[in-house]
């Protein structure tokens, strides 16, 4: 199985190389699920010797972008193709839920020829089988999903039916709790990615935390735990 690891910092990044990473998102802000890098940690990224797509995602919240945050994202986008990552990470919101298909039609062409996968914002949709139709039709490679519950494991039934329906039209990446010990869940599923943090609670001095610079618990990328995963992932595990 294709391992993707999410980082936010530099050291996340050395971190998911060092354990085997086979694929990068990047982001900032892991703790709110995942904001746009910086142009410099794109162009920092760009070095590693895996593909690095960024997170395209200029605010914490729901995915229904306004006019003004629809710009800053196309920005950003272009800013990835100019560190020269390998792709983008892109959602986009009604409302209602539903996918924004318009305001996606307008990022996926100015990602044109890069890779390109359709984040979390599937998992607040109300009919996700139409809108993975919605995503095949945008061109999209890939969809990140925890099949619509809070972790990938609870939702592995609706992961299957879409993956079904599927028909290797465009790839489900079960993500959202992925861990050493229920990957082989995913792996006997039959999918074919994971997308996983891979973290362990990192030490901060309680003077940073009292500061706010650090919050208690924070977690970073850990190495050992992408091995263990990269371990439960291979084919020749029972």
């Amino acid at each position: 199985m294709l391992i993707e690891i999410c980082v936010d910092s530099a050291a996340g990044l050395a971190e998911a190389v060092a354990g085997g990473a086979d694929r990068i998102e990047l982001c900032s802000a892991l703790a709110l699920g995942g904001l746009t890098p910086s142009h410099g940690f794109m162009a920092h990224a760009a070095s590693c010797d895996l593909p690095v797509l960024a997170m395209m995602r200029p605010r914490d919240g729901d995915f229904h972008w306004s006019a003004t945050e629809v710009e800053i994202i196309l920005n950003d986008i272009a800013s990835a193709r100019a560190a020269g990552l390998s792709g983008v990470v892109l959602g986009a919101s009604l409302p209602d839920g539903r996918l924004d298909e318009p305001t996606l039609a307008r990022m996926v062409a100015a990602a044109d020829g890069l890779d390109l996968t359709l984040h979390r914002a599937f998992d607040l949709t109300p009919d996700p089988f139409a809108a993975m139709e919605t995503a095949i039709t945008l061109g999209f490679s890939r969809i990140l999903s925890s099949g619509q519950a809070l972790r990938a494991e609870a939702g592995l039934p609706l992961l299957q039916a879409l993956q079904r329906q599927a028909a290797d039209r465009i790839t489900l990446m079960p993500g959202s709790g992925i861990t050493p010990e229920n990957a082989g869940l995913f792996r006997a599923a039959g999918f074919g990615e994971v997308h996983a943090s891979c973290s362990a609670v990192a030490a901060s001095s309680e003077k940073v935390q009292a500061f706010g610079f650090a919050q208690a618990g924070s977690r970073r990328t850990d190495a050992r735990v992408i091995r263990a995963l990269r371990a439960a992932c291979s084919a020749d595990q029972t």
